[in-house]
């Protein structure tokens, strides 16, 4: 399901890789592929820092996609199936 997404958001967007969708998209992608990995070998604290690392860096993105346009944000995370940021 996560590849079919990436593809067809990849079509939609192919001339624009920069925007922050495609880049939380990929972030996404990465932290999935991270937490499987680390499900197998809990005690490999690089990729735990490395998760943690996007994990920000996705979270910043998140944050500036909300505020500037809260419609994009709510159909990206729509689409991501992931939860909504907290407010403060």
């Amino acid at each position: 399901m996560i590849k079919n997404a990436f593809i067809s958001f990849q079509e939609k967007k192919e001339e624009n890789w920069g925007s922050v969708e495609f880049q939380v998209l990929s972030f996404t992608n990465k932290i999935r592929r991270l937490t499987s990995h680390l499900e197998l070998h809990r005690k490999d604290y690089l990729s735990q820092r490395g998760l943690r690392k996007i994990l920000g860096k996705r979270q910043r993105l998140l944050a500036y996609l909300s505020k500037k346009n809260r419609v994009r944000y709510k159909e990206l995370i729509n689409q991501l199936n992931i939860r909504e940021l907290k407010t403060r």
